[in-house]
């Protein structure tokens, strides 16, 4: 039997992969990985860190002094950007035992080069990393922030990415989701038709919009500001997610975080959303905005969802300013994998 598990199952580790000089980040590197350390400081606290980096002496040099190097793992190879959600391998469980799946990554729609990051996976398992057996994909593209698993058996998307012609416009809706029913063991899919967020590059990610918590729980932004350019299309997504009901029939217990403030970098708008939170082992990381009421809110709603987590912070100002965040650069693996 397969499953692809939730978020807060107990993992072996987190993978990220670090950004450099021939990234998009290069005009603002060193802000950036500042960013990218706080976040290795917070993993490797709890757990295994992976980083993945072209030359790994010179994250090492950046971070040495920081982080728990005990709990870090570098593996080199060649990267295009650091959005590790999208390009890493997802891990689902046969029988028990991990299984990581290879996806074609093709920078959002061919957006943006991607040669390089869609061979992460194949340089990790190679060097025997992952201690899983390797399903290739690589014919079906799907990115890792595309995809919400309750680990029952329930998986929720969104249409507006997975249905986009620059993914798999060769399929019908129909034909994608057998296949991702087949691929991750699942029972259903969830689509949620409704929500965005301006200066996204996915196409409607559901890592951006409303994500699965213990207890048959679903976090999700809303918009309570009739003037914001938001407001019709995430009202309409949380009706939707009204609609919903877990496999038993039950209706899901809904919380929601606030829409951040706005955010603007040469007059245009970031995605930045409290919905791209990491679960790690004890803890929930989220990116925090400079925004110290909806801060604030997040984290509260954040404990509510997961009570028992260490709620922790994170100021990712910097990721939103190349339209992702805290979830978009982290990918875990299960128990057993690292």
């Amino acid at each position: 039997m397969r499953t692809l598990p939730e978020e807060w199952y107990r993992q072996s580790g987190i993978q990220i992969t670090w950004p450099h000089a021939g990234t998009d980040w290069r005009h603002m590197l060193k802000e950036v990985q500042t960013c990218f350390a706080e976040i290795a400081i917070a993993i490797a606290k709890r757990e295994t860190l992976l980083i993945v980096a072209p030359d790994m002496n010179e994250v090492k040099k950046q971070i040495s002094n920081k982080v728990n190097m005990d709990n870090v793992v570098f593996v080199e190879c060649e990267t295009n950007d650091t959005w590790a959600r999208d390009h890493g391998c997802i891990t689902v469980l046969e029988d028990g035992k991990p299984v990581v799946l290879d996806f074609r990554f093709n920078g959002w729609g061919q957006k943006f080069a991607s040669d390089l990051d869609n061979q992460i996976n194949s340089c990790i398992y190679d060097k025997h990393v992952l201690h899983a057996m390797y399903e290739n994909h690589l014919g079906f593209t799907l990115e890792g922030g595309s995809i919400e698993s309750d680990g029952k058996g329930t998986i929720m998307t969104t249409s507006t990415c997975l249905l986009a012609p620059n993914r798999n416009d060769e399929m019908s809706q129909a034909e994608i989701e057998k296949y991702l029913l087949e691929s991750f063991g699942a029972k259903r899919i969830l689509w949620v038709d409704y929500g965005f967020l301006a200066g996204d590059d996915t196409d409607g990610h559901i890592d951006t919009l409303a994500r699965f918590c213990p207890n048959d729980t679903i976090i999700y932004i809303r918009c309570d500001n009739p003037k914001d350019y938001h407001y019709e299309s995430l009202q309409n997504m949380e009706k939707q997610l009204k609609s919903f009901t877990t496999l038993d029939g039950k209706p899901y217990r809904l919380l929601s975080v606030p829409m951040t403030d706005e955010i603007k970098d040469d007059s245009m708008r970031l995605p930045a959303t409290y919905a791209n939170f990491l679960v790690i082992n004890g803890a929930v990381l989220y990116p925090t905005y400079n925004q110290s009421e909806n801060d604030k809110k997040a984290g509260q709603t954040l404990q509510e969802a997961f009570p028992g987590y260490e709620i922790v912070g994170i100021d990712c100002r910097a990721l939103i300013k190349q339209h992702g965040s805290l979830h978009c650069v982290t990918m875990q693996y299960p128990e057993g994998v690292i």
